[in-house]
């Protein structure tokens, strides 16, 4: 699904270089679920934004299938994010003024072949709250909003940032249910962004991000289920 070799990004503050990423080397596969885990300012958010096309690397390479998306320009760019990847944040952005079913739908729209919006929230387990605004949902609901409205146009790839960091332990439990579902049955690939090293064991293959760099990469023989992690 992505190869990265030798990804580097530095951000220039003034007169100050900050390296975010050096010399990454990385291989994600077809339909895994990986965890990439490292402390605030390791360099995991910069990560996530390059493989989703966000963000442009400094140096080195980055591919999507057979795209080169280090040297893409902004229009493929743009028809990548919007017809390949699904995006979930640790804040939902909901649009206050639409139901779930309307919020689902805003992404359906720019979408090629996208599913229905409910059958997307009975995915996360929400069809019993189509028609119910974001102030009538928990927070946790609505970042099953938000997941839904990510998977509703079909993506390849889910990227996570953080998406359990505003949730208490039980509902933060219910959101990764739903995104190792999401995974599990639509065979998506999802890269999920945490500091929580407790999410790990919920993964195929965990990425220990310091100081830039991938320090060292963990198989898990079995995948925790939500439920089973010491949290």
């Amino acid at each position: 699904m992505f190869e990265a070799r030798g990804l580097e990004k530095v951000y220039r503050m003034g007169e100050v270089d900050v390296v975010a990423l050096r010399g990454v080397d990385l291989d994600i596969l077809e339909g895994e679920l990986v965890v990439v885990l490292g402390p605030s300012g390791s360099g995991k958010s910069t990560l996530l934004n390059v493989l989703g096309g966000l963000d442009a690397p400094t140096a080195g390479r980055v591919r999507w299938r057979d795209h080169d998306l280090s040297r893409a320009d902004d229009r493929l760019l743009t028809r990548y994010r919007r017809d390949h990847v699904g995006f979930v944040f640790q804040f939902y952005n909901l649009v206050p003024s639409l139901t779930a079913r309307e919020n689902v739908a805003l992404a359906a729209e720019i979408a090629r072949d996208p599913m229905d919006p409910a059958e997307a929230l009975a995915l996360v387990d929400l069809s019993g709250r189509l028609d119910h605004f974001p102030s009538q949902l928990s927070g946790g609901e609505q970042q099953r909003v938000a997941i839904a409205r990510a998977v509703v146009k079909r993506p390849d790839v889910l990227l996570c940032d953080e998406p359990t960091g505003a949730l208490d332990v039980a509902t933060g439990r219910l959101v990764l249910s739903a995104l190792a579902g999401v995974n599990r049955d639509l065979g998506t690939t999802a890269l999920l962004i945490t500091h929580n090293a407790a999410i790990a064991a919920m993964a195929d293959r965990v990425l220990h991000v310091h100081d830039g760099g991938i320090a060292r990469v963990v198989v898990n023989q079995r995948r925790a289920a939500p439920e089973e992690l010491a949290w």
